[in-house]
């Protein structure tokens, strides 16, 4: 119970250092997504394995912004078997522009890369991809993290090197948190909490700013609610232009 305790105590000292440190970005990011849509641009969110649940946080969530666009590729997400087969294409660069293309991602998009170390091929090549393309990339990653591992890009660049903001989820290296008494390793990551608040906060400001702007935030609400059905169909057919993920 008492190593439970340390684990929760320790999200809750790195969720609101992450608060303190990281809202001026956060708010930028949904300014950002604002803008995008207002401006006639899509919004997607992409991760390999744990890092892509932020994806799945993201689309089609009670509360969440109807128009992001989750990007789940073939190979990289957690249900693929043997699931070992995930750490060796994620690593493969040639995969990040194969993803790219497929995405229909143009200029004017927006793309939220979540990656805790930052070093692999496929979103340190995503992410390059998109900027070439005029996309704006957002990276969601620990800097501690990928500050103190070496890049597996061939530029030698990890993902905060490479994207036009950059919010740190504050996490240590490995991910893994707590040490635990006679265990040489270290268990409980972080990054998938932490990563989900990022992802709500910035739903979060991005609904006031749609609100400031006189404009109806494209927001689900609970389909098990009263109405829920009915208002979420009006939403996705007046966002319908920027939501992929019904085709």
């Amino acid at each position: 119970m008492e190593n439970a305790k340390r684990y929760i105590k320790r999200l809750i000292e790195l969720l609101c250092e992450l608060g303190d440190a990281e809202a001026g970005k956060i708010a930028a990011a949904a300014k950002k997504i604002v803008d995008t849509t207002l401006a006639g641009g899509r919004c997607y969110v992409f991760g390999c394995t744990h890092a892509g649940i932020l994806a799945q946080e993201a689309f089609y969530r009670t509360g969440g912004l109807a128009v992001l666009n989750p990007i789940l590729p073939p190979g990289l997400t957690c249900d693929v078997r043997p699931i070992t087969a995930t750490s060796a294409l994620e690593r493969d660069e040639r995969y990040g522009s194969i993803v790219f293309t497929a995405s229909g991602m143009k200029k004017g998009d927006l793309l939220i890369i979540s990656s805790v170390s930052g070093r692999n091929g496929v979103p340190v090549q995503l992410a390059l991809d998109a900027r070439d393309a005029g996309v704006y990339t957002i990276a969601i990653t620990s800097v501690t993290y990928s500050s103190a591992e070496t890049s597996r890009h061939p530029s030698g660049k990890r993902l905060f090197e490479v994207c036009d903001l950059v919010i740190d989820n504050h996490g240590c290296i490995g991910d893994a948190e707590l040490e635990i008494e006679g265990f040489d390793g270290k268990v409980s990551p972080t990054s998938t909490v932490t990563g989900a608040a990022i992802i709500n906060a910035i739903v979060a400001e991005a609904v006031a700013e749609f609100v400031a702007r006189g404009v109806e935030p494209p927001v689900f609400m609970s389909a098990n609610l009263d109405g829920g059905d009915e208002y979420n169909a009006r939403i996705m057919e007046r966002y319908r232009e920027f939501i992929r993920y019904l085709d």
